[in-house]
């Protein structure tokens, strides 16, 4: 009886047992599945950077210094034209330090774009997204040279799409991605990626607070990389753009305080077409102010060429009149 006694003691603390280990894995499971995610999307990060850092370069010329993002294996880069500036020849920097001289293959100054190319190095082309497919609340990783510091990574989401965004110096940016991920001065031409390491844009620009003076933290735009990889193949190929898909007007424009000064239309523009003149002033299209060039060129880049828009301008005799304009392609470029 004794014997059956401790049989059956032993019995239930081994039942006992069982259900702590059974309690103590299941807690066990539970936080690990718990701390998995976390550990998932910082392991993705570090695998975004380690696949996409050595596809970004720094740019130096003697105003400054840039990113870039090696295109293809010829040796091609794609920057931002901001970058090139008046520049022809370059010195690049790779992730790992060599430097290489680089000279201009082209420039497009409307999107803001230029290609250079470098011989020898190994270089990685990048992998390039349809950023067509792009959503609000993508994550989004911006890796470039900011202030010098190079292979620099900072992170965010895709913010809004769609953006038409002027840079202030006549350029206006179509269709911009906006994104959380930081924009420093120097990130400018380098690599706006997605979780899998492809390039959905190249950074350009970061919004300015018009109360502070600086930049507005959180909000910076890149160019759409389905606009870069049309544009960059084009001047790869032909050494300017063919076919920038972008509405042109024909007009060299100033600011007056209350609407756009033409101060030369160029021959056989279809401002020229229309009857645009030097010395009138655009104060509207399609009934939309514009009050600065800026603006002008923000309605027009919501444009494709071929279709028509109503200017409202003012002459220099004080007269005002409408004028229909039927856009054209902007032509190729430096």
């Amino acid at each position: 009886m004794k014997q059956i006694r401790i049989s059956l003691a032993v019995a239930a603390l081994a039942a006992v047992a069982a259900l702590l280990v059974g309690f103590a894995s299941s807690r066990a499971t539970a936080s690990r599945s718990a701390v998995s995610p976390a550990v998932a999307l910082q392991n993705a990060f570090v695998g975004v950077f380690r696949k996409v850092s050595p596809s970004v370069v720094q740019i130096q010329t003697a105003e400054g210094l840039g990113s870039g993002i090696v295109f293809d294996a010829k040796g091609d880069i794609v920057t931002n034209d901001h970058v090139v500036g008046t520049a022809t020849s370059f010195t690049v920097t790779t992730s790992t330090g060599k430097r290489l001289k680089g000279k201009l293959v082209g420039a497009f100054p409307a999107d803001d774009l230029a290609v250079i190319k470098v011989s020898g190095g190994n270089l990685h082309p990048a992998s390039f997204a349809d950023s067509s497919k792009l959503r609000v609340g993508d994550l989004a990783m911006a890796i470039g040279n900011p202030l010098g510091l190079a292979s620099s990574v900072t992170e965010g989401i895709v913010s809004a799409l769609g953006r038409q965004e002027p840079e202030g110096t006549g350029v206006v940016l179509q269709n911009a991605i906006q994104t959380s991920a930081a924009i420093n001065p120097g990130n400018s031409g380098g690599a706006l990626v997605d979780i899998g390491g492809r390039v959905i844009g190249i950074p350009t620009l970061a919004a300015a607070d018009p109360q502070l003076g600086g930049a507005a933290a959180g909000i910076g735009f890149a160019i759409p990389s389905n606009v870069v990889r049309s544009i960059a193949s084009q001047i790869v190929e032909h050494g300017h753009v063919v076919n920038s898909g972008r509405a042109y007007l024909g007009v060299s424009i100033g600011d007056t305080g209350n609407g756009v000064y033409v101060g030369a239309v160029s021959a056989g523009s279809p401002a020229a077409k229309a009857g645009v003149k030097a010395g009138d002033v655009i104060v509207a299209v399609d009934g939309t102010p514009t009050p600065t060039s800026d603006d002008l060129g923000t309605l027009l880049a919501a444009h494709k060429p071929g279709q028509t828009v109503t200017l409202k301008v003012v002459r220099q005799s004080g007269a005002t009149t409408q004028i229909k304009v039927t856009l054209g392609e902007y032509p190729g470029g430096k």
